[in-house]
């Protein structure tokens, strides 16, 4: 490994649980030392301990990612300090019918998920651009394949992020600046409990990819400068079916996932 001096940072927001401690994991194993975000200071407390034996310096910041000030507390934080990888993760869900679901919920996940990620992107890439060197890495997900009844707004937020991604790559294709979009499938995480979805078929699933597997896939494809990746080839057969069908078909089979009580025996 790099000595402490040389050792290269990684910033990880949604870094204290989930698809985002496994992503730290990574990185930490790599020889990064790590900066993990996230709104809960107990969570980011765990998380540091968890990775604690990987031998990494492991820094936490607790702020709230889903507004502007928590956004900009973030970056201050890391003044005086090179990011050489971002990890654009932190991000929620909410499932339920559109008509009958919180509002004030789906703008947070907007704000969190949305327009955070272009605040803190927006930020640390000024700085790589400075130094014509970096890596970043937005977790998208399969749902921005296809249209997502039951999680309109969240599978809205997804595919922002995905061609956001893509977009940035093209912008950057003559840098030293590489950017990948992350579209994991069903994750055995947190995600569908706090997304009221353990009644759906998806939340149900006993099927769900580990977030190891998922983390490895990303960091290899990162390393690797790919525009994407769709980890495990269960997911890269669904995303390569979504991708060429029609719109209203793929609806239909994103509701039998999705549909509030579709989990139920």
């Amino acid at each position: 490994m790099p000595d402490d001096d040389t050792r290269p940072l990684a910033v990880i927001t949604g870094g204290s649980n989930g698809i985002g401690l496994s992503l730290a994991r990574q990185f930490a194993e790599n020889g990064y030392d790590l900066v993990l975000a996230a709104e809960d200071p107990q969570h980011l407390r765990e998380a540091a301990e968890a990775l604690a034996p990987t031998g990494a310096k492991v820094d936490t910041h607790a702020s709230d990612l889903a507004t502007e000030s928590g956004v900009d507390q973030l970056y201050g934080s890391l003044r005086g300090r090179t990011v050489d990888t971002l990890c654009v993760n932190a991000g929620v869900g909410l499932g339920g019918a559109f008509a009958d679901t919180d509002l004030q919920r789906e703008l947070r996940m907007i704000d969190l998920n949305v327009r955070g990620a272009v605040q803190l992107t927006k930020l640390v890439l000024r700085d790589m651009i400075s130094r014509d060197q970096g890596r970043i890495l937005l977790t998208s997900s399969i749902a921005a394949t296809m249209p997502d009844p039951f999680e309109a707004v969240y599978g809205g937020t997804k595919v922002f992020l995905r061609w956001f991604g893509e977009a940035l790559r093209n912008e950057l294709k003559d840098t030293g600046i590489a950017v990948t979009v992350l579209m994991p499938g069903v994750t055995d995480t947190d995600f569908f409990h706090r997304a009221d979805m353990d009644d759906t078929r998806a939340g149900a699933s006993q099927g769900k990819d580990d977030p190891d597997v998922v983390a490895k896939a990303a960091f290899e494809a990162l390393m690797a400068d790919r525009h994407k990746v769709v980890p495990t080839l269960k997911n890269k057969v669904m995303a390569g079916i979504a991708d060429v069908t029609p719109a209203p078909l793929a609806a239909q089979i994103h509701r039998g996932l999705s549909e509030p009580g579709s989990g139920k025996t």
